[in-house]
C-alpha cells in the first residue's frame, strides 16, 4: 500500500511566510507582443515591475498568477484539513 505524499504543517506554514512576505498582489504579467505596446515583458506589482530575462509568455503568467493563486491554494488546504477535523 501507498500513501500519497502529504505536506506538512511546518511546510504549509513556510510557504505562507513566503507568500506574506512577497509584494502585495495581484500581480499581472504584462506581455509585449500579447499586449500590443512597446518595450520589454515585465510582472507588475504594486510595489515595482520584476523583469525575467529568457522567460516565457506562459512562465510570466505562471509567476504573476502564483502571487494570487498559492494563497488561494492554502485556504482551501487550511478549509479542508479542518473540515476534516470536525
Amino acid at each position: 500500500m501507498t500513501t500519497e505524499p502529504r505536506l506538512t504543517d511546518i511546510e504549509l506554514a513556510r510557504m505562507q511566510a513566503r507568500c506574506d512576505a512577497a509584494t502585495p498582489g495581484p500581480w499581472l504579467a504584462r506581455v509585449e507582443r500579447r499586449e500590443g505596446f512597446s518595450g520589454s515583458d515585465f510582472i507588475e506589482t504594486s510595489a515595482q515591475d520584476i523583469e525575467m530575462l529568457g522567460a516565457t509568455e506562459a512562465d510570466y503568467d505562471f509567476v504573476a498568477h502564483a502571487r494570487q493563486d498559492i494563497p488561494a491554494l492554502l485556504a482551501e488546504i487550511e478549509r479542508l484539513r479542518s473540515k476534516d477535523r470536525g
